[in-house]
């Protein structure tokens, strides 16, 4: 029988999901279309590779498999899956059409509604994935100032101007290498020494899992005010999580542009430019951004349902106090462990446990804290990427869980056999920090 939620659980039967992948090798580069949802990010061998179903906050295998969900989509599911609100929203609008050969209602409603809750949200604009506004975003910026370096900190996107500064730059024109460069999070002097007369935009995420120290942001936007710098917050995670208004609201700064998309419409394809509207009107007639499904109705009937529910329910405090229970209790048990060498940390609403190297590798010891997590039910990746329908019972399920297994990783540990008891490839790295941070603009 397939596996419910159950401490008592054998390892996972993942045929189907091994013999769908088989299907896919050589036929779907990488086998994924997103790298974090791909085979590279789990043990290899002991963990599912395809979900066919979810509910609330638990999510079935297509071998039948039954777990807890703390990735939640890698983010967009603010709320849970299959969550009522927004599914009836996407099936009355369903009823009415998806996408029209004329302008929807829809995109001037969520508009409005962006604007009374985003401080920069003078101007909206639509696509579908962050990337889009990203890029979006940067045009804009060098449109406004006449200028053309970019300089980014966390990750932005596949496009051109973001990748170049990664290893990942092959076939990208030099040109635009040249032109892309990066600075330190919390090192303001990074950020300083990186800045010439030609830089148009500063993009960051106003905080990935590190808190902002000795005014960072401030410091940012007040640089960025100072050099005639757009300055660009990517809000993919905290929209609609650090605070209704993301973080221009929990810091109280108004960036020039932001970018959203996630938690924005639980699980549409949907992203969102805002900005002030000096900058924005250059998408009148300067620049070019449109795509064909940007008015999509049935993601914005989610994006205006998922907002309000979130606005009605208090959806941002309970994010808070459902990831604070579990941090603090991951916590809790590895210290009463002695397991100095684990913890997690980041924002409630978006954790991550760490491994440092002093008891081996850390992808080691991750892989197999996975393991025995799935097989216990929890599908687990090392987040713990809240949603409005983790319940007590998740919460209190899951500490229990990590009640069993970190026990069992310190005697790995103490034993020096992590590796040898691996059911399974080991997780590979994962993209996600850019390389060569604060590489410098060539002075001329």
């Amino acid at each position: 029988m397939p596996n419910n939620i159950s401490l008592n659980n054998d390892y996972p039967v993942i045929e189907k999901s091994d013999e769908l992948y088989s299907r896919a090798l050589g036929l779907i580069p990488s086998v994924t279309q997103t790298l974090a949802k791909g085979p590279t990010q789990y043990v290899n061998g002991a963990s599912p590779k395809y979900l066919e179903k979810g509910k609330g906050s638990h999510v079935w295998d297509v071998d039948g498999n039954e777990f807890i969900d703390f990735n939640m989509a890698i983010g967009p599911l603010s709320l849970g899956y299959a969550y009522p609100k927004t599914d009836e929203a996407i099936k009355k609008q369903l009823e009415n059409g998806i996408t029209f050969s004329l302008m929807h209602p829809l995109e001037v409603e969520v508009a409005e509604l962006l604007r009374e809750i985003l401080p920069n949200a003078e101007a909206v604009r639509y696509s579908k994935t962050g990337a889009d506004v990203t890029s979006a975003a940067i045009r804009l910026a060098r449109a406004y100032t006449g200028k053309n370096k970019v300089l980014c900190c966390g990750y932005h996107g596949w496009h051109d101007w973001y990748i170049s500064v990664t290893a990942r730059n092959n076939g990208i024109p030099e040109a635009v290498q040249a032109i892309s460069y990066t600075f330190n999070y919390n090192d303001i002097d990074s950020l300083k020494n990186s800045i010439d007369e030609d830089t148009a935009a500063v993009i960051l995420e106003p905080v990935v899992f590190q808190e902002p120290k000795d005014n960072f942001l401030h410091k940012v936007a007040e640089l960025c005010k100072e050099k005639n710098i757009v300055l660009i917050f990517d809000e993919m995670w905290t929209g609609f999580r650090l605070a209704l208004g993301g973080a221009q609201e929990y810091f109280g700064i108004t960036p020039d542009l932001a970018t959203y998309s996630k938690a924005i419409a639980n699980g549409m394809p949907i992203s969102v430019l805002t900005g002030k509207r000096k900058i924005m009107d250059l998408a009148d007639e300067d620049i070019f951004f449109y795509t064909t499904f940007g008015g999509e109705a049935l993601s914005l009937a989610a994006a205006k349902a998922t907002i309000e529910e979130i606005k009605e329910k208090n959806v941002i405090d309970y994010l808070n106090v459902q990831g604070k229970k579990l941090k603090d209790g991951y916590n809790e048990i590895a210290e009463g462990l002695g397991m100095n060498y684990t913890k997690a940390s980041g924002y409630n609403w978006r954790s991550i446990i760490s491994f440092d190297g002093s008891a081996g590798d850390p992808l080691i010891l991750k892989s197999f804290v996975q393991q025995e997590m799935i097989k216990r039910g929890v599908l687990w990746s090392g987040f713990h990427n809240m949603s409005f329908s983790h319940s007590d019972e998740d919460i209190e399920y899951t500490l229990n869980a990590y009640r069993d297994v970190l026990p069992l990783l310190k005697k790995a540990v103490e034993d020096k056999n992590v590796f040898e008891l691996l059911r399974g490839t080991p997780v590979q790295p994962v993209f996600r920090k850019t390389d060569n941070f604060n590489m410098k603009p060539v002075k001329k």
